[in-house]
């Protein structure tokens, strides 16, 4: 938390962080820190602060006065936060690749080492925390920086739907086990007069997606999306107890899916072949 990396990578060989910030599609990089640069101290604490004030000073700050002064602070900020300190907490830093926070234009993606402890489901739900770093977890809260309830994931999405973003998308990959959250920074798809929804493209998605977006069953299709991406030979049935679901709810959000034009089979017949993500884009 508070060394120097020279030392931590005596004790964490696969220790490493890094962020990255690509606002200009025309340069590699618009700025970077990592912690083997050996201009800094490469600690946990240092990398939080310095990528914080680089992840917040885009953030839209709405004129709030508390008396005579300015909030700075929004509930926006506040999840940045959490999120940032998640990823440190729940790294696993004997794990290769390391941890890796990409600022882009229109989204902030964090990568951790490690799978989630509680099963992607429990963390979306919240209620329950085991960070696995909790000697971390207790220094951030010290500094009033994180919580230990359980609620920081549901808060952030709470957050990303008051500012009426497109949802946050978290994935999980396997072989090294790795973690990823991806917070957009754009507006949800327009819903058109007729109430159609249109893709961020502009192309309007079949009208069974566009009822699960308005009723609120894309969380059930973002957990099967990550599902596939990393068990794509698996059916429905499969799907549905993978990611603890009623087979009936998962067969209605796979058709809403195939309807859409976003998951397709690709195979001899139904038992022998694999599920294609087509545009995964336009449904985050």
């Amino acid at each position: 938390m508070f060394g120097e990396e020279y030392r931590i990578v005596r004790y964490f060989p696969e220790y490493f962080l890094d962020y990255r910030e690509v606002l200009d599609p025309t340069i590699r990089w618009t700025d970077r820190i990592q912690s083997s640069s050996g201009e800094w101290s490469g600690n946990l604490f240092d990398f939080f602060f310095r990528v914080y004030n680089r992840l917040s000073r885009d953030l839209p700050k709405p004129f709030v006065l508390n008396g005579v002064s300015r909030v700075e602070d929004t509930p926006t900020h506040k999840a940045i936060r959490e999120a940032l300190a998640n990823c440190i907490v729940n790294a696993d830093f004997y794990l290769p690749r390391g941890l890796v926070i990409l600022k882009e234009q229109d989204r902030i993606i964090m990568q951790n080492p490690g799978s989630i402890r509680t099963g992607k489901d429990q963390m979306l739900r919240g209620g329950i925390s085991d960070p696995r770093n909790k000697a971390i977890m207790k220094m951030l809260n010290l500094l009033m920086i994180g919580e230990r309830a359980g609620s920081g994931v549901p808060n952030i999405f709470s957050v990303w739907e008051d500012n009426k973003w497109d949802a946050p998308v978290i994935e999980e990959q396997y072989g090294p086990d790795r973690t990823i959250l991806t917070l957009p920074l754009s507006k949800k798809s327009a819903i058109t007069p007729n109430n159609t929804q249109l893709a961020p493209d502009g192309t309007q998605l079949a009208p069974d997606y566009t009822h699960s977006a308005i009723n609120g069953s894309r969380l059930i299709d973002d957990l099967i999306i990550s599902h596939l991406k990393s068990h794509p030979t698996d059916s429905q049935s499969q799907t549905a107890k993978a990611i603890d679901k009623n087979i009936n709810t998962v067969k209605k959000a796979f058709s809403r899916l195939k309807s859409a034009g976003i998951l397709a089979w690709e195979g001899k017949n139904n038992r022998i072949g694999n599920w294609i993500i087509k545009s995964s884009d336009e449904h985050r």
